[in-house]
């Protein structure tokens, strides 16, 4: 179908800017690894926070261990609500656009983590202070549940159909860039100010720093325009009036799927990047400030793996790929906390690398492999609650699961054996999954040069 440029806003903008669809694809990339990198910094700055400061804070009439489960149990609401917000934006992205729900997810995202940094303790106000605390992490988890699912389709609908998993593979980057610059902000505040500045008053900086970032990534998301593939949706006038339910209608066993065969990746990642924090400090007596620099080591080794997975999955499969990242995740199961229980400094960050450089095997095509199994006209919801319901049963409980077998066993062994079942539920849902979506093989007219009017 050729697109009636003088019908068009998105072409007419193009022609008066003198723009390219390259131009544009490049454009999309940037503000969908932006975005997503502002996303993650916030959250997994909660996450680092309720490992290491939140038991204290907002739990302290609780014992160290009851602390840690508590605030957990916190990090847990976040991941319960994401499918409401995959949900809530899923269906505004499919029905009016992807740019809009974006900037949504950005501004709702970046509020809350701003107002934890405000957030009196529970020696200030009480009970109503971990009260508040959950409030504002449900509406992290709804702002991140929306992002996930737009941000991978501006990039990959502005790529070409054989780029599909290395671009919906570069806002994936926003995992291991945001787990940078949260850790980093951690570390370096407190090694700053101090331990003691850092559980008093300086965790709170971390937080507040975010405000910042909001207003770049929202610069950047404003020059991005509207992907070719939902714009030939809109001209055709497909837009499916209710897209949520109409995929939960028609493609179940794609979203049931979607969500089961993240439990390899997701559960075991939690793992590695917050439960780490408590086992290596509390069970190993590790040093918090060691832990955190080799968790920096393996975040910016992500800068490399999950890009170069996602573009092996062009040229050798999404399922070829992924399948040897879950095979992987279950080999590694027992060597990963065998390293880790040396307390050699060298062999636990062999450790911490080398689990998420493995994670990064199934990350890197992930994008693209969930995404292409829906139609364009509900591929926002589809993609972002098949994604999501993973946090339900995966990444949220990952961390509760392994701090109670920990606790009844006083071992890892436990731990290992749940990360091996993790990873059979994920390639049983990875053999029992479809086919991608015929609308993927779509071709969408490109204009490579689009001279200005």
């Amino acid at each position: 179908m050729t697109t009636d440029a003088t019908t068009d806003p998105a072409e007419a903008r193009l022609r008066a800017q003198g723009t390219s669809s390259r131009s544009q694809r490049t454009k999309a990339a940037v503000a969908s690894t932006v975005g997503t990198t502002i996303e993650w910094y916030d959250f997994f700055l909660y996450g680092t926070a309720a490992a290491l400061i939140f038991p204290s804070v907002f739990f302290p009439e609780s014992s160290a261990l009851a602390g840690t489960l508590l605030a957990f149990s916190t990090q847990f609401v976040g991941f319960a609500a994401r499918p409401i917000g995959a949900a809530i934006f899923g269906h505004y992205g499919d029905r009016l656009g992807r740019k809009g729900a974006l900037i949504t997810t950005l501004s709702l995202m970046g509020a809350a983590t701003a107002l934890m940094g405000v957030l009196p303790g529970y020696a200030t106000i009480g009970v109503a202070a971990p009260i508040l605390l959950t409030l504002l992490r449900i509406l992290q988890g709804i702002g991140v549940g929306g992002e996930w699912g737009g941000s991978v389709l501006m990039s990959m609908e502005w790529g070409r159909r054989k780029r599909h998993g290395f671009m919906a593979s570069l806002p994936q980057l926003g995992v291991p860039i945001g787990l940078l610059l949260s850790t980093a902000a951690v570390r370096i505040v407190s090694g700053v100010g101090g331990e003691h500045f850092f559980e008093t008053w300086g965790w709170r900086i971390p937080f507040l720093l975010s405000v910042v970032l909001i207003a770049i990534g929202l610069y950047v998301r404003l020059s991005v325009l509207e992907t070719p593939h939902f714009r030939r949706v809109r001209e055709q006038k497909a837009v499916v009036k209710a897209p949520v339910w109409e995929v939960i209608k028609t493609q179940p066993r794609a979203i049931i799927t979607s969500a089961f065969v993240r439990m390899a990746e997701q559960a075991p990642f939690y793992l590695f990047i917050t439960f780490v924090l408590t086992y290596g400090t509390e069970a190993l007596s590790l040093q918090r400030d060691d832990l955190l620099n080799d968790v920096l080591v393996a975040a910016a080794l992500g800068f490399i793996t999950v890009p170069l997975f996602g573009f092996l999955s062009d040229i050798f499969g999404r399922r070829l790929v992924y399948g040897i990242g879950v095979v992987g995740i279950a080999i590694f199961a027992f060597p990963y906390f065998g390293l880790l229980n040396t307390e050699e400094s060298g062999l636990v960050l062999l450790a911490i690398v080398l689990s998420l450089a493995i994670h990064d095997i199934m990350y890197g095509p992930q994008a693209a492999l969930i995404s292409e199994t829906f139609g364009t006209g509900v591929r926002y919801s589809g993609a972002g609650l098949g994604y999501q319901l993973a946090s339900v049963v995966a990444g949220g409980p990952a961390p509760l699961i392994a701090t109670a077998i920990f606790a009844a066993t006083k071992s890892s062994t436990g731990i290992s054996w749940y990360i091996v079942g993790c990873a059979v539920v994920s390639m049983i849902a990875l053999l029992l999954m479809p086919k991608p979506h015929a609308s993927v093989e779509d071709v969408v007219e490109e204009r490579d040069e689009v001279k200005a009017a």
